[in-house]
């Protein structure tokens, strides 16, 4: 069953007629005629809607509940994937999914938020808000991934960091920290791809890489468009004004040299076809591995290094 967003609204009801119509199995021509004709006139509408999204617009597809997540992307990219667990000091964070896998005939370890499927799994992932366990579990393999020679391709989709009392106790911003530091002088290559919500250091975390991706309706953004409003303008109407001053869509954050590419999603998000979407991301991995595995350790970091400092001096002029 299909999920219906605020705006998507006028669709629900052309669609609703034309199952309704599809189901009734009749053979009359006139029948046919009108499926055909809704149909049109659904495409059409789909065209407009989603060739003028707003920001707001673009932050509720990338929060879409049937939205893939990275076990998706995994099934249909790579091959033979081996999760590893734990952190080897206080547990298992199942908000953070990583191991190693085969991507077109070659090893690379993966790293991502996973938000899960369902009601039990996402509360068993925490909705993709990992605790200090889940970040010191993926520099846990990072480092492994650098020890073992092999690419790095993490998957960013979280609202943020879990900001709870345990957390924080067991040293939520010291495990974002480190994994910063330590992404920053890796000897290997790192490819970020957001695919849904990039949010604040909880999503920087998995982000400080030679090439940082977006899907097309993903986000990346230092806050919340909910949390600016209720900062900025202490008014939870102004969200949808925040999501536009915030410039965190794809489009945007290409054009401000924040991200270094953009992946094409099927008309209306992701999630009407996992397999077009996989396909796409594959293409533009594959041509970001190519080049970043060609390149001596000494360059990665030299051009890593420049690329964010590049970025610092734009936000400071």
């Amino acid at each position: 069953m299909r999920d219906f967003l605020e705006f998507e609204e006028p669709l629900r009801a052309l669609e609703e007629r034309i199952e309704k119509l599809t189901k009734s199995s009749s053979k009359k021509q006139s029948v046919a005629r009108l499926i055909r004709l809704l149909q049109t006139r659904v495409a059409k509408h789909e065209r407009d809607l989603f060739g003028a999204l707003t920001p707001w617009q673009r932050v509720q597809i990338a929060r879409h509940p049937q939205r893939p997540s990275m076990l998706h992307y995994l099934d249909h990219t790579c091959q033979n994937f081996l999760e590893l667990h734990g952190d080897r000091t206080f547990g298992d964070d199942k908000a953070i999914v990583g191991g190693f896998a085969t991507f077109q005939d070659h090893s690379i370890c993966v790293i991502g938020h996973e938000k899960g499927q369902g009601f039990k799994d996402r509360v068993k992932r925490n909705f993709g808000m990992p605790n200090p366990e889940g970040y010191r579990k993926a520099r846990r393999l990072m480092q492994l991934a650098e020890k073992f020679n092999r690419p790095i391709v993490t998957f960013i989709d979280t609202p943020g960091a879990y900001p709870g009392v345990g957390a924080e106790e067991r040293g939520q911003a010291e495990a974002i920290a480190r994994n910063l530091f330590v992404m920053a002088r890796l000897r290997v290559p790192i490819v970020a791809i957001i695919t849904g919500e990039g949010g604040s250091g909880g999503a920087l975390a998995l982000g400080v890489a030679d090439r940082v991706v977006m899907l097309e309706h993903s986000i990346y953004s230092v806050i919340s468009p909910e949390g600016c409003a209720a900062i900025l303008w202490e008014n939870p109407a102004k969200t949808q004004e925040a999501a536009a001053a915030l410039k965190m869509t794809a489009a945007e954050l290409l054009n401000a040299g924040v991200i270094d590419d953009v992946v094409p999603e099927p008309l209306g998000g992701a999630h009407r076809d996992v397999a077009a979407t996989s396909q796409s991301l594959t293409t533009t991995l594959q041509t970001h591995l190519s080049h970043l595995t060609r390149l001596s350790p000494e360059i990665l970091l030299e051009n890593r290094d420049h690329k964010f400092r590049r970025m610092l001096a734009l936000a400071d002029s």
